[in-house]
């Protein structure tokens, strides 16, 4: 089996390539920049059995996503999983962003899962899943968060559309959308204030408390088995029934 996980080697990334680090597993880490997270999220995977493979490149393009591939490819002739986790946070509003920048994360945030699923196409196998990390913020306006919410919302419109052409090839696509999780990008949003949105998050929670790696992750398992072979194109929550109400 093989793996690759874009944004791997932070947070939610690397929870979900945890999770697949099994003996006789190749996972395939992308990077953009963060080469000592890099190295400790390889030794972390090495230490659960699995061959770990650091990619760095920037898959906002689709030049740089071909290379990504083709970094796999060079690897392996499969990929039972792929899963676009990498995302651009750019904490400002829209009225007064840059519109440069704002194509860029747009374009990492959500018009790179088709250019990865493009370039990835050739290894796939009946039973392969595209896999797309959603937020609230797709769906919810956010402050701060329109660089990476609408970019999402983007990208969850693209996994309705590839799921119907992948459908053929016996490939899955679906989108997870956890809640508030303590990352790296949930950080760059909120700033000092990250700690207060998490305890906020947990107290409106009718489960009591925020989602962990093993909620998202169990769910993201289960879609990538045989089990789940119906499920396409869908953006399934997991928030322990958080924003069911108003």
């Amino acid at each position: 089996m093989a793996i690759l996980v874009t944004g791997g080697t932070k947070g939610i990334g690397l929870a979900i390539a945890r999770r697949f680090a099994k003996p006789d597993v190749d996972v395939f880490l992308n990077f953009r920049a963060d080469q000592d997270a890099a190295d400790k999220a390889k030794l972390e995977i090495e230490a659960a059995g699995a061959r770990c493979h650091l990619i760095q490149g920037d898959v906002s393009t689709p030049e740089g996503a071909k290379a990504v591939l083709a970094a796999v490819s060079a690897q392996t002739d499969r990929l039972d999983q792929l899963v676009h986790c990498a995302v651009k946070v750019i904490p400002e509003p829209l009225l007064t962003i840059d519109p440069v920048a704002l194509t860029e994360a747009i374009n990492l945030n959500g018009t790179a899962v088709v250019y990865l699923t493009q370039a990835a196409v050739p290894l796939f196998r009946p039973g392969s899943t595209v896999f797309f990390l959603s937020s609230r913020g797709s769906r919810t306006p956010l402050p701060n968060y329109a660089a990476v919410g609408a970019g999402k919302s983007l990208a969850e419109s693209l996994i309705r559309y590839l799921a119907m052409e992948l459908a053929p090839l016996g490939v899955r696509a679906n989108c997870v959308a956890p809640s508030a999780v303590d990352t790296e990008a949930l950080r760059q949003v909120y700033g000092e204030k990250t700690e207060e949105i998490m305890r906020q998050s947990a107290a409106a929670s009718p489960a009591g408390r925020n989602v962990v790696d093993d909620d998202y992750c169990s769910l993201i398992e289960y879609l990538a088995s045989p089990s789940a072979a119906m499920i396409q194109g869908q953006v399934v929550f997991v928030t322990g029934g958080s924003y069911l109400a108003a």
